[in-house]
Protein backbone atom coordinates (compact mmCIF):
# COMPACT_ATOMS: atom_id res chain seq x y z
CA UNK A 1 0.00 0.00 0.00
CA UNK A 2 1.52 3.35 -1.00
CA UNK A 3 2.37 5.90 1.65
CA UNK A 4 1.27 9.49 0.99
CA UNK A 5 2.45 12.71 2.52
CA UNK A 6 -0.33 15.26 2.39
CA UNK A 7 -1.09 18.88 3.10
CA UNK A 8 -4.60 20.11 3.68
CA UNK A 9 -7.03 22.29 5.60
CA UNK A 10 -8.47 20.99 8.85
CA UNK A 11 -11.92 21.52 10.32
CA UNK A 12 -10.61 24.54 12.24
CA UNK A 13 -9.54 26.21 9.01
CA UNK A 14 -5.82 25.85 9.73
CA UNK A 15 -3.24 24.23 7.46
CA UNK A 16 -2.24 20.69 8.47
CA UNK A 17 0.21 18.10 7.16
CA UNK A 18 0.99 14.43 7.76
CA UNK A 19 1.36 10.98 6.20
CA UNK A 20 -1.27 8.32 5.45
CA UNK A 21 -1.47 4.85 3.92
CA UNK A 22 -3.95 4.62 1.03
CA UNK A 23 -4.43 2.48 -2.06
CA UNK A 24 -5.00 5.49 -4.33
CA UNK A 25 -5.22 9.29 -4.28
CA UNK A 26 -9.00 9.04 -4.35
CA UNK A 27 -9.05 6.81 -1.27
CA UNK A 28 -6.59 9.17 0.43
CA UNK A 29 -9.01 12.08 -0.02
CA UNK A 30 -11.89 9.97 1.27
CA UNK A 31 -9.99 8.82 4.36
CA UNK A 32 -8.85 12.33 5.19
CA UNK A 33 -12.31 13.79 4.60
CA UNK A 34 -13.62 11.43 7.28
CA UNK A 35 -11.04 12.95 9.63
CA UNK A 36 -12.21 16.46 8.78
CA UNK A 37 -9.28 17.34 6.51
CA UNK A 38 -9.62 18.59 2.94
CA UNK A 39 -6.48 17.50 1.06
CA UNK A 40 -4.94 20.27 -1.05
CA UNK A 41 -1.61 18.63 -1.91
CA UNK A 42 -0.13 15.15 -1.67
CA UNK A 43 2.97 13.13 -2.58
CA UNK A 44 3.51 9.42 -2.94
CA UNK A 45 6.54 8.14 -1.10
CA UNK A 46 7.89 5.64 -3.64
CA UNK A 47 8.16 6.33 -7.35
CA UNK A 48 5.28 8.76 -7.20
CA UNK A 49 4.66 12.24 -8.47
CA UNK A 50 3.32 15.35 -6.88
CA UNK A 51 -0.27 16.35 -7.44
CA UNK A 52 -2.89 18.85 -6.36
CA UNK A 53 -6.24 17.90 -4.95
CA UNK A 54 -8.80 18.02 -7.67
CA UNK A 55 -6.19 17.56 -10.42
CA UNK A 56 -6.10 14.75 -12.90
CA UNK A 57 -3.13 13.02 -11.38
CA UNK A 58 0.39 13.29 -10.08
CA UNK A 59 2.92 15.56 -11.71
CA UNK A 60 6.52 15.05 -10.54
CA UNK A 61 8.64 12.89 -8.27
CA UNK A 62 9.69 14.35 -4.94
CA UNK A 63 11.73 13.43 -1.90
CA UNK A 64 9.49 13.24 1.14
CA UNK A 65 12.44 13.88 3.41
CA UNK A 66 12.46 17.51 2.22
CA UNK A 67 8.83 18.19 3.14
CA UNK A 68 9.21 18.40 6.90
CA UNK A 69 11.72 19.15 9.65
CA UNK A 70 14.82 17.35 10.78
CA UNK A 71 15.18 13.97 12.49
CA UNK A 72 16.99 14.07 15.83
CA UNK A 73 19.68 11.61 16.89
CA UNK A 74 17.59 10.73 19.92
CA UNK A 75 14.69 9.66 17.70
CA UNK A 76 16.99 7.45 15.62
CA UNK A 77 18.48 5.86 18.76
CA UNK A 78 15.01 5.16 20.19
CA UNK A 79 13.87 3.68 16.87
CA UNK A 80 16.97 1.46 16.76
CA UNK A 81 16.45 0.25 20.33
CA UNK A 82 12.77 -0.55 19.72
CA UNK A 83 13.51 -2.34 16.45
CA UNK A 84 16.15 -4.47 18.19
CA UNK A 85 13.65 -5.38 20.93
CA UNK A 86 10.96 -6.39 18.44
CA UNK A 87 13.37 -8.51 16.39
CA UNK A 88 14.68 -10.20 19.55
CA UNK A 89 11.07 -11.10 20.39
CA UNK A 90 10.79 -12.99 17.10
CA UNK A 91 8.72 -10.46 15.16
CA UNK A 92 9.53 -10.38 11.42
CA UNK A 93 11.41 -7.33 10.18
CA UNK A 94 8.63 -5.97 7.94
CA UNK A 95 6.07 -6.36 10.71
CA UNK A 96 8.38 -4.69 13.24
CA UNK A 97 8.91 -1.75 10.89
CA UNK A 98 5.16 -1.46 10.46
CA UNK A 99 4.60 -1.41 14.21
CA UNK A 100 7.22 1.31 14.68
CA UNK A 101 5.81 3.29 11.77
CA UNK A 102 2.46 3.59 13.51
CA UNK A 103 3.91 5.15 16.67
CA UNK A 104 6.35 7.67 15.12
CA UNK A 105 5.12 11.26 15.52
CA UNK A 106 7.75 13.17 13.52
CA UNK A 107 6.25 13.47 9.99
CA UNK A 108 9.59 13.38 8.19
CA UNK A 109 10.86 10.39 10.14
CA UNK A 110 7.53 8.62 9.67
CA UNK A 111 7.71 9.13 5.91
CA UNK A 112 11.27 7.77 5.80
CA UNK A 113 10.41 4.70 7.88
CA UNK A 114 7.41 4.17 5.60
CA UNK A 115 9.70 4.14 2.58
CA UNK A 116 12.07 1.73 4.32
CA UNK A 117 9.20 -0.60 5.20
CA UNK A 118 7.95 -0.49 1.61
CA UNK A 119 11.43 -1.31 0.26
CA UNK A 120 11.80 -4.25 2.68
CA UNK A 121 8.36 -5.56 1.68
CA UNK A 122 9.51 -5.46 -1.94
CA UNK A 123 12.50 -7.67 -1.14
CA UNK A 124 15.24 -5.15 -0.40
CA UNK A 125 17.65 -5.70 2.47
CA UNK A 126 17.32 -3.37 5.44
CA UNK A 127 20.83 -1.96 4.84
CA UNK A 128 20.04 -1.12 1.22
CA UNK A 129 16.76 0.52 2.26
CA UNK A 130 18.53 2.58 4.93
CA UNK A 131 21.30 3.62 2.50
CA UNK A 132 18.72 5.53 0.44
CA UNK A 133 18.42 8.02 3.31
CA UNK A 134 22.03 9.06 4.07
CA UNK A 135 20.98 12.23 5.87
CA UNK A 136 19.32 10.15 8.61
CA UNK A 137 21.29 6.89 8.42
CA UNK A 138 25.02 7.49 7.94
CA UNK A 139 27.69 5.07 6.68
CA UNK A 140 28.39 3.80 10.18
CA UNK A 141 24.75 2.86 10.73
CA UNK A 142 24.34 1.23 7.32
CA UNK A 143 27.63 -0.70 7.57
CA UNK A 144 26.74 -2.16 10.96
CA UNK A 145 23.24 -3.14 9.82
CA UNK A 146 24.68 -4.79 6.71
CA UNK A 147 27.14 -6.75 8.83
CA UNK A 148 24.34 -7.81 11.16
CA UNK A 149 22.20 -9.02 8.28
CA UNK A 150 25.08 -11.04 6.82
CA UNK A 151 25.95 -12.57 10.21
CA UNK A 152 22.32 -13.25 11.13
CA UNK A 153 22.48 -11.28 14.39
CA UNK A 154 20.70 -8.10 13.35
CA UNK A 155 18.93 -7.69 16.68
CA UNK A 156 22.21 -7.81 18.59
CA UNK A 157 23.88 -5.37 16.20
CA UNK A 158 20.97 -2.94 16.47
CA UNK A 159 21.18 -3.13 20.25
CA UNK A 160 24.90 -2.29 20.13
CA UNK A 161 24.18 0.50 17.68
CA UNK A 162 21.57 1.96 20.02
CA UNK A 163 24.06 1.79 22.91
CA UNK A 164 26.64 3.56 20.76
CA UNK A 165 24.26 6.34 19.71
CA UNK A 166 23.04 6.89 23.26
CA UNK A 167 26.61 7.02 24.57
CA UNK A 168 27.61 9.48 21.84
CA UNK A 169 24.59 11.61 22.62
CA UNK A 170 25.42 11.67 26.32
CA UNK A 171 29.02 12.70 25.62
CA UNK A 172 27.87 15.47 23.30
CA UNK A 173 25.38 16.68 25.90
CA UNK A 174 28.14 16.79 28.54
CA UNK A 175 30.33 18.95 26.31
CA UNK A 176 27.48 21.30 25.42
CA UNK A 177 26.24 21.68 29.00
CA UNK A 178 29.77 22.34 30.25
CA UNK A 179 30.24 25.21 27.77
CA UNK A 180 26.81 26.83 28.14
CA UNK A 181 27.57 28.79 31.32
CA UNK A 182 30.85 30.39 30.12
CA UNK A 183 29.24 31.34 26.81
CA UNK A 184 26.24 32.90 28.53
CA UNK A 185 28.52 34.82 30.90
CA UNK A 186 30.57 36.13 27.95
CA UNK A 187 27.41 37.28 26.13
CA UNK A 188 26.13 39.02 29.25
CA UNK A 189 29.50 40.75 29.65
CA UNK A 190 29.38 42.00 26.04
CA UNK A 191 25.83 43.30 26.48
CA UNK A 192 26.64 45.09 29.74
CA UNK A 193 29.78 46.67 28.29
CA UNK A 194 27.85 47.78 25.21
CA UNK A 195 25.15 49.43 27.33
CA UNK A 196 27.76 51.20 29.46
CA UNK A 197 29.67 52.51 26.46
CA UNK A 198 26.65 53.60 24.40
CA UNK A 199 24.06 54.75 26.96
CA UNK A 200 25.74 55.48 30.31
CA UNK A 201 29.26 56.79 29.67
CA UNK A 202 28.32 59.52 27.11
CA UNK A 203 25.84 61.14 29.52
CA UNK A 204 28.35 61.25 32.37
CA UNK A 205 31.40 62.30 30.37
CA UNK A 206 29.51 65.12 28.62
CA UNK A 207 29.85 67.06 31.89
CA UNK A 208 33.65 66.79 31.69
CA UNK A 209 33.90 68.01 28.12
CA UNK A 210 31.74 71.06 28.92
CA UNK A 211 34.21 72.13 31.61
CA UNK A 212 37.00 72.40 29.04
CA UNK A 213 39.61 71.03 31.44
CA UNK A 214 42.44 68.68 30.56
CA UNK A 215 41.28 65.14 31.32
CA UNK A 216 43.42 62.16 32.42
CA UNK A 217 44.53 59.86 29.60
CA UNK A 218 42.29 57.02 30.78
CA UNK A 219 39.23 59.28 30.82
CA UNK A 220 40.05 60.56 27.32
CA UNK A 221 40.47 56.96 26.17
CA UNK A 222 37.09 56.02 27.66
CA UNK A 223 35.37 58.97 25.97
CA UNK A 224 37.03 58.13 22.64
CA UNK A 225 35.97 54.49 22.86
CA UNK A 226 32.44 55.45 23.80
CA UNK A 227 32.12 57.91 20.90
CA UNK A 228 33.58 55.42 18.43
CA UNK A 229 31.19 52.62 19.49
CA UNK A 230 28.16 54.94 19.48
CA UNK A 231 28.95 56.45 16.08
CA UNK A 232 30.45 53.48 14.26
CA UNK A 233 28.63 50.48 15.74
CA UNK A 234 27.50 49.54 12.24
CA UNK A 235 31.12 49.42 11.09
CA UNK A 236 32.10 47.25 14.07
CA UNK A 237 29.18 44.90 13.40
CA UNK A 238 30.02 44.71 9.69
CA UNK A 239 33.71 44.04 10.25
CA UNK A 240 32.88 41.42 12.88
CA UNK A 241 30.46 39.63 10.55
CA UNK A 242 32.95 39.83 7.66
CA UNK A 243 35.72 38.54 9.89
CA UNK A 244 33.64 35.59 11.07
CA UNK A 245 32.59 34.75 7.51
CA UNK A 246 36.16 35.03 6.22
CA UNK A 247 37.54 32.91 9.04
CA UNK A 248 34.91 30.21 8.51
CA UNK A 249 35.66 30.14 4.78
CA UNK A 250 39.41 29.92 5.42
CA UNK A 251 39.13 27.28 8.16
CA UNK A 252 37.08 25.07 5.82
CA UNK A 253 39.29 25.54 2.76
CA UNK A 254 41.77 22.83 1.69
CA UNK A 255 44.70 25.04 2.68
CA UNK A 256 43.34 26.56 5.87
CA UNK A 257 41.63 23.56 7.42
CA UNK A 258 44.82 21.58 8.25
CA UNK A 259 46.49 24.70 9.69
CA UNK A 260 43.49 25.49 11.90
CA UNK A 261 43.04 21.91 13.07
CA UNK A 262 46.75 21.64 13.89
CA UNK A 263 46.50 24.87 15.88
CA UNK A 264 43.49 23.54 17.82
CA UNK A 265 45.44 20.47 18.88
CA UNK A 266 48.22 22.69 20.26
CA UNK A 267 46.05 25.11 22.25
CA UNK A 268 46.81 24.73 25.99
CA UNK A 269 44.12 22.73 27.84
CA UNK A 270 41.63 22.91 24.97
CA UNK A 271 43.95 21.01 22.59
CA UNK A 272 44.29 18.00 24.87
CA UNK A 273 40.52 18.03 25.43
CA UNK A 274 39.85 18.04 21.67
CA UNK A 275 42.30 15.15 21.18
CA UNK A 276 40.81 13.08 24.00
CA UNK A 277 37.28 13.70 22.76
CA UNK A 278 38.20 12.65 19.21
CA UNK A 279 40.04 9.53 20.38
CA UNK A 280 37.14 8.54 22.63
CA UNK A 281 34.67 8.79 19.73
CA UNK A 282 37.05 7.00 17.35
CA UNK A 283 37.75 4.03 19.64
CA UNK A 284 34.08 3.61 20.57
CA UNK A 285 33.09 3.66 16.91
CA UNK A 286 35.80 1.16 15.99
CA UNK A 287 34.98 -1.13 18.90
CA UNK A 288 31.26 -1.09 18.15
CA UNK A 289 31.73 -1.76 14.44
CA UNK A 290 34.28 -4.55 14.88
CA UNK A 291 32.16 -6.29 17.52
CA UNK A 292 29.24 -6.17 15.07
CA UNK A 293 31.23 -7.95 12.36
CA UNK A 294 32.26 -4.99 10.19
CA UNK A 295 35.63 -5.67 8.48
CA UNK A 296 38.64 -3.80 9.86
CA UNK A 297 39.34 -1.67 6.76
CA UNK A 298 35.73 -0.60 6.40
CA UNK A 299 35.54 0.18 10.11
CA UNK A 300 38.66 2.35 9.86
CA UNK A 301 37.28 4.18 6.83
CA UNK A 302 33.99 4.93 8.60
CA UNK A 303 35.45 5.71 12.03
CA UNK A 304 37.91 8.14 10.45
CA UNK A 305 35.04 10.53 9.68
CA UNK A 306 34.04 10.55 13.36
CA UNK A 307 37.30 12.26 14.38
CA UNK A 308 36.36 15.64 12.90
CA UNK A 309 40.02 16.76 12.74
CA UNK A 310 41.88 16.41 9.45
CA UNK A 311 45.24 15.89 11.19
CA UNK A 312 43.93 12.89 13.12
CA UNK A 313 41.94 11.73 10.08
CA UNK A 314 45.13 11.72 7.99
CA UNK A 315 46.86 9.62 10.67
CA UNK A 316 44.04 7.06 10.60
CA UNK A 317 44.03 7.07 6.80
CA UNK A 318 47.75 6.20 6.77
CA UNK A 319 47.07 3.52 9.38
CA UNK A 320 44.34 2.05 7.16
CA UNK A 321 46.79 1.82 4.25
CA UNK A 322 49.40 0.16 6.48
CA UNK A 323 46.86 -2.33 7.91
CA UNK A 324 45.79 -3.28 4.39
CA UNK A 325 49.44 -4.18 3.78
CA UNK A 326 49.54 -6.41 6.85
CA UNK A 327 50.96 -4.06 9.50
CA UNK A 328 49.66 -3.79 13.06
CA UNK A 329 47.10 -1.07 13.81
CA UNK A 330 48.81 -0.17 17.08
CA UNK A 331 52.20 0.28 15.42
CA UNK A 332 50.88 2.53 12.65
CA UNK A 333 48.94 4.70 15.09
CA UNK A 334 52.02 4.97 17.33
CA UNK A 335 54.15 6.10 14.36
CA UNK A 336 51.73 8.95 13.62
CA UNK A 337 52.57 10.61 16.94
CA UNK A 338 48.97 11.78 17.39
CA UNK A 339 47.73 8.92 19.55
CA UNK A 340 48.99 8.73 23.17
CA UNK A 341 51.22 5.76 24.12
CA UNK A 342 48.57 4.47 26.53
CA UNK A 343 46.06 4.15 23.70
CA UNK A 344 48.43 2.42 21.28
CA UNK A 345 49.66 0.08 24.05
CA UNK A 346 46.10 -1.01 24.91
CA UNK A 347 45.33 -1.53 21.22
CA UNK A 348 48.49 -3.64 20.87
CA UNK A 349 47.45 -5.77 23.84
CA UNK A 350 43.99 -6.21 22.32
CA UNK A 351 45.47 -7.28 18.99
CA UNK A 352 47.75 -9.87 20.61
CA UNK A 353 44.94 -11.25 22.79
CA UNK A 354 42.39 -11.30 19.96
CA UNK A 355 40.14 -8.91 21.92
CA UNK A 356 40.66 -5.69 20.00
CA UNK A 357 36.95 -4.82 20.09
CA UNK A 358 36.60 -4.93 23.87
CA UNK A 359 39.94 -3.17 24.36
CA UNK A 360 38.86 -0.29 22.10
CA UNK A 361 35.67 0.08 24.11
CA UNK A 362 37.70 0.16 27.33
CA UNK A 363 39.88 2.91 25.89
CA UNK A 364 36.74 4.87 25.02
CA UNK A 365 35.31 4.47 28.53
CA UNK A 366 38.57 5.65 30.09
CA UNK A 367 38.83 8.65 27.81
CA UNK A 368 35.21 9.67 28.33
CA UNK A 369 35.97 9.87 32.05
CA UNK A 370 39.05 11.98 31.30
CA UNK A 371 37.02 14.23 29.00
CA UNK A 372 34.57 14.93 31.82
CA UNK A 373 37.44 15.80 34.16
CA UNK A 374 39.03 18.07 31.56
CA UNK A 375 35.70 19.78 30.89
CA UNK A 376 35.20 20.51 34.58
CA UNK A 377 38.73 21.91 34.77
CA UNK A 378 38.34 24.02 31.62
CA UNK A 379 35.02 25.52 32.70
CA UNK A 380 36.52 26.13 36.13
CA UNK A 381 39.14 28.31 34.43
CA UNK A 382 36.87 30.04 31.90
CA UNK A 383 34.23 31.19 34.38
CA UNK A 384 36.56 33.28 36.58
CA UNK A 385 38.37 34.61 33.49
CA UNK A 386 35.10 36.03 32.15
CA UNK A 387 34.28 37.51 35.55
CA UNK A 388 37.77 39.02 35.90
CA UNK A 389 37.58 40.58 32.42
CA UNK A 390 34.14 42.01 33.11
CA UNK A 391 35.14 43.30 36.55
CA UNK A 392 38.35 44.86 35.21
CA UNK A 393 36.51 46.77 32.50
CA UNK A 394 33.81 48.01 34.89
CA UNK A 395 36.54 49.10 37.32
CA UNK A 396 38.28 50.97 34.49
CA UNK A 397 35.04 52.79 33.64
CA UNK A 398 34.39 53.73 37.28
CA UNK A 399 37.97 54.89 37.82
CA UNK A 400 37.96 56.96 34.63
CA UNK A 401 34.77 58.71 35.72
CA UNK A 402 35.57 59.19 39.42
CA UNK A 403 39.02 60.80 38.97
CA UNK A 404 37.73 63.83 37.01
CA UNK A 405 34.80 64.19 39.42
CA UNK A 406 37.20 64.28 42.37
CA UNK A 407 39.38 66.82 40.56
CA UNK A 408 36.35 69.03 39.91
CA UNK A 409 35.19 68.82 43.55
CA UNK A 410 38.67 69.72 44.87
CA UNK A 411 38.82 72.84 42.68
CA UNK A 412 35.83 74.40 44.43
Amino acid sequence: MPLYAYKGIGANGKTTAGVKDADSPKLLRQLMRKEGVVVTEFDISKGGKKGKAGGSGLKKEVNLGDLFGRVGKGEIAAFTRQLATLLRAGIPLAEALGALFEQIENPKFKAIVGEIRLAVNEGSSLADALAKHPVVYDNLYVSMVRAGELAGNLDEVLSRLADFMESAGQLKAKVQSAMIYPVIMALIAVVIIGILMVAVVPKITSVFTQQGKVLPWHTSLLIGLSDFIANYWWLIAGLTAAGIYGFRAWSRSPGGRPVWHQFLLRVPMAGSLIRQLAISRFTRTMGTMLSSGVPMLRALETAKEILGNVILMDAVDRARTAVSEGESLAITLRKSGHFPPTVTHMIAVGERAGELESMLLRVSDAYESQVQTRLDRLTGVLEPLVLVFMGTFVAFVIFSILVPIMDMSSSF
